[in-house]
């Protein structure tokens, strides 16, 4: 049977037992800060398991993609070098959600089993929890299974999707291989081989782990299993491997045209083909390649993928050419992977165009580190700088290692990496290292739409971490009250300041305010009096910031209606800043925004500006919203209750919003784009200023024009033009100081061959060239080493205070003359370090006044070698 062959059968048995037949989820979860991506079929039903969401269906059956590359299950490392772990594989699931239990999903799974599929029962063994004499009971003496392919398990058998949420015990049931295949049954010595495999696991959710690890019984017990479809499809095709079935063959294919390699063995394609998965999934559900959060573990995959296609002798971008053999794979499956196909492809060629530029230079550097190495681990600070300099994700370096013995300093990695953090971090470290962890009780009433100044009593007190009774004068803390005017951080726009007074007697500086759980917390310092739970306190929030908040939150929605009229529907908002000074608005767009577009999404906002025309908002339900047209994030997860905000002539602005925002569209005052930018692959940044900031950038603007008029000597209408002029007139200057560079390296007029000596027959040549840089150096090396046929040669170039070295010796002596022992020999005597290839090296140093002697000192380096 083939793959897609498979899945229907799956979903068609389920559908006959009355399971509703559900759509595959996106890999992004939706409003669950608890899992990065979607890594099981349970997870798009977490809250029905919890009691919280009800659905017309109590049975329900999906094949659901998912993504384990990062967070608590992750097999990216592994990916390439096992028959069955992937970043990219599809989850066969039903679930009960207080229906079935565990009779009916035994019964279930053993009948699609063996009789469905066919496959012969003394072939399969079944696992349960060894606690669970219920599960066991029925196995053996209901179903029949046998005895001797039957065995309990202890921590193997208990699942749960995160540290916290839906779990509880498990049945399990495995393949057999067959004994000419090693390995022992499941909770046997050898069940870590390849003899077993598990195929099908039965969870019975029973309870709801707490963060502290207790276990709360759910409302109703419930079932959920998970086959992967790539296991069950190489048993149903005989074979081995996950990497051998139907699915997989055809992008190893494609994967083997596209980097030219001709044997279908190399464990490299198989990490191309299994990434080309997860990638082109991961993009297609909004997910763009950058450097934090799922981004970054996407580009972690993408340049895990390239840097195998580099190892199989792939110097071209590729990978992106590989959408097409997906698509064709899966495409029925999955109909947004055909229509998302071009935007996939265009991302994945964008990533590839920009690690290729780094990818050269990162292998140098750590071919270096490796060539260096006196044991057999890479330091944690070369991992670092390979990370922070040259794009390296740490994995990748362990990769690289992994294939030439090596391994990574990790701890040295993670040291330096919590150092760089901890300087990022700097005057927020308050904040994220106290707010964010705190479970803080209460609900706090937002009054802040209607008031900026009100009266409230004070709940709770934190004080570094914990809950206090009292705060003093001078102590930073975080104040909790039973109403606040103060708008906590949340969807895009920031946290208010302010003041919190008792009287003449205590005030409380607020530098922010952020929501946890269901409280708003603010946070800040205590700067006279006391302040102790219960305290009726006046809440004022500062007026000025919060109104130049509103003007830039309001002209957010503007922009971003009128970015849809100017590029078109597609346009979507993949993230947002909203503070006092300026707005920050990220979106889904393909290619940069022209100056003229520019102008008129401009245009747009300030005509809608001038209108002032009243601003609405209102409470409406959901559908009810989007009933209306009201625009909603994808992904994002809505109380049944949302704002509705509309602004604009005619409707033009209509989304859901819990921000602030102004009165009428004519207190935005004016609008003006200050930066458009790309943010990411697909992704365009547009930044903007409103009101008393957008007149002051243009004053900056025409003062700048005035200065750079007055410095060129022309009126400032004739600015452009003359500026141009010198730029042309630099341009060609540099052009002459190249040519000049190259004419003093290549020797002419100052033959570097006159200072060659001989040591035991073999030329040696050590000389300085003055104004000339790393490139240049290059240059003359090769030219002279065609002149001299064998020879030794190093070049100090000097700029400046800076030394430049490059060491270049024919194939002939590189063995006994390494270049690389030959810049490290100089370099250490100037201040610098360097190395390299045993035929090309370079490095650099500082110390002018110590070069003569360094130079010197080769004569005797090489005098040392010649007996070698």
């Amino acid at each position: 049977m083939k793959s897609a062959d498979i899945r229907q059968a799956f979903l068609d048995y389920f559908a006959r037992q009355g399971h509703a037949v559900v759509p595959s989820s996106s890999l992004v979860p939706a409003d669950d800060p608890t899992l990065l991506f979607t890594n099981a079929g349970m997870n798009q039903f977490k809250d029905v398991f919890l009691g919280r969401d009800k659905r017309d269906y109590t049975r329900a059956t999906s094949s659901q993609r998912c993504v384990r590359a990062g967070g608590k299950h992750n097999d990216l490392e592994n990916v390439g070098y096992t028959a069955r772990h992937h970043t990219f594989f599809e989850m066969l699931g039903n679930f009960s959600f207080g229906d079935y239990f565990k009779r009916e999903a035994i019964k279930f799974a053993w009948e699609f089993l063996t009789v469905d599929m066919k496959l012969p029962p003394e072939r399969l063994w079944v696992t349960v929890h060894v606690s669970d004499d219920e599960a066991a009971d029925i196995w053996l003496k209901e179903m029949g299974v046998s005895a001797e392919r039957f065995s309990r398990l202890d921590e193997d058998n208990f699942w749960q999707m995160g540290d916290t949420g839906p779990c509880g015990p498990c049945s399990e049931i495995f393949y057999d291989h067959g004994a000419d295949v090693p390995g022992g049954p499941p909770g046997s010595e050898g069940d870590d081989l390849d003899r077993y495999i598990e195929i099908w696991n039965l969870v019975f959710m029973q309870y709801d782990r707490q963060p502290d690890g207790e276990l709360q019984p759910l409302p109703k017990p419930s079932v959920d299993t998970g086959m992967g479809l790539e296991r069950i499809a190489a048993v149903m095709q005989g074979v081995h491997s996950n990497y051998e079935i139907d699915l997989f063959q055809a992008l190893l294919k494609a994967a083997a045209k596209a980097t030219g390699t001709t044997d279908l063995e190399e464990k490299s394609l198989r990490v191309i083909a299994d990434h080309i998965r997860s990638s082109s999934f991961l993009i297609g559900d909004g997910v763009i390649p950058s450097n934090e959060g799922r981004g970054y573990v996407l580009r972690r995959i993408i340049r895990r993928a390239l840097r195998h296609g580099h190892k199989l002798g792939c110097d071209k971008p590729f990978f992106h050419t590989l959408v097409a053999a997906l698509v064709e794979q899966m495409g029925d499956a999955y109909p947004a992977l055909r229509t998302e196909q071009a935007r996939i492809e265009k991302a994945l060629l964008a990533e590839e165009e920009q690690f290729g530029r780094t990818l050269a230079q990162g292998m140098k550097v750590l071919e270096q580190a490796v060539a260096g190495l006196s044991g057999t681990v890479i330091p944690g600070d070369v991992v670092f700088t390979l990370y922070d300099t040259h794009g390296f994700p740490p994995d990748l370096t362990a990769d690289v290692a992994r294939e030439k013995g090596l391994t990574i300093d990790q701890a040295g990695f993670d040291a330096a990496m919590a150092a760089q953090r901890e300087r990022a971090r700097g005057a927020d470290a308050f904040a994220s290292d106290y707010s964010d962890r705190l479970q803080i009780e209460g609900n706090t009433e937002f009054s802040g739409y209607q008031l900026l100044d009100d009266q409230a009593a004070v709940v709770g007190l934190y004080r570094e971490g914990q809950a206090v009774d009292t705060l003093t004068a001078g102590e930073e803390g975080m104040v909790v009250l039973e109403r606040t005017p103060f708008y906590a951080e949340s969807g895009g726009q920031v946290g208010d300041t302010g003041l919190l007074t008792v009287g003449n007697e205590a005030r409380f500086k607020v530098a922010d305010t952020r929501k946890r759980q269901a409280a708003h917390v603010h946070l800040g310092t205590l700067e006279s009096g006391s302040l102790k739970v219960g305290d009726k306190v006046a809440a004022r929030v500062n007026i000025q910031r919060r109104k130049a908040i509103m003007r830039n939150h309001s002209a957010t929605h503007l922009m971003h209606a009128a970015l849809r009229k100017v590029l078109g529907e597609h346009v979507t908002q993949k993230g947002s800043l909203v503070g006092p000074d300026y707005l920050r608005f990220d979106f889904s767009h393909g290619e940069a925004v022209t100056a003229a577009q520019i102008a008129e999404i401009e245009d747009i906002v300030n005509a809608h500006i001038l209108a002032n025309v009243p601003v609405s908002t209102e409470l409406m339900d959901i559908d009810a919203a989007r009933a209306a047209g009201a625009m909603a994030l994808f992904g994002e997860k809505y109380d049944d209750q949302v704002r509705v905000l509309t602004m604009g002539e005619a409707a033009f602005s209509k989304e859901l919003c819990g921000g602030t925002h102004v009165e009428r569209t004519g207190d935005i005052g004016l609008f003006r784009i200050t930066l458009e930018g790309a943010s990411s692959a697909g992704i365009r940044r547009i930044e903007a200023v409103t009101g008393e900031n957008a007149l002051a950038d243009v004053r900056r603007l025409a003062d700048t024009v005035s200065r750079i008029a007055g410095t060129v000597k022309v009126a400032p209408e004739q600015t452009p033009e003359r500026v141009a002029q010198l730029v042309s007139r630099t341009r060609e200057l540099e052009k002459d100081i190249e040519r000049l560079k190259q004419k003093l390296a290549s020797g002419t007029g100052n033959d570097l061959t006159s200072a060659v000596q001989e040591i035991n027959g073999v030329k040696i040549l050590a000389s300085q060239l003055d104004g000339a840089d790393a490139k240049a150096l290059r240059l003359a090396i090769d030219k002279l080493k065609d002149k001299l046929g064998s020879a030794v040669v190093l070049l100090a170039g000097t700029e400046g205070d800076k030394i430049s070295l490059v060491a270049g010796v024919t194939k002939d002596l590189a063995e006994q003359y390494p270049a690389g022992d030959l810049v490290r020999h100089v370099a250490s005597q100037i201040g610098g370090k360097g190395g390299g290839r045993a035929d090309m090296a370079q490095g650099g140093g500082s110390d002018l006044a110590a070069l003569p002697g360094a130079l010197e000192s080769v004569r005797d380096w090489a005098a040392s070698r010649a007996g070698n």
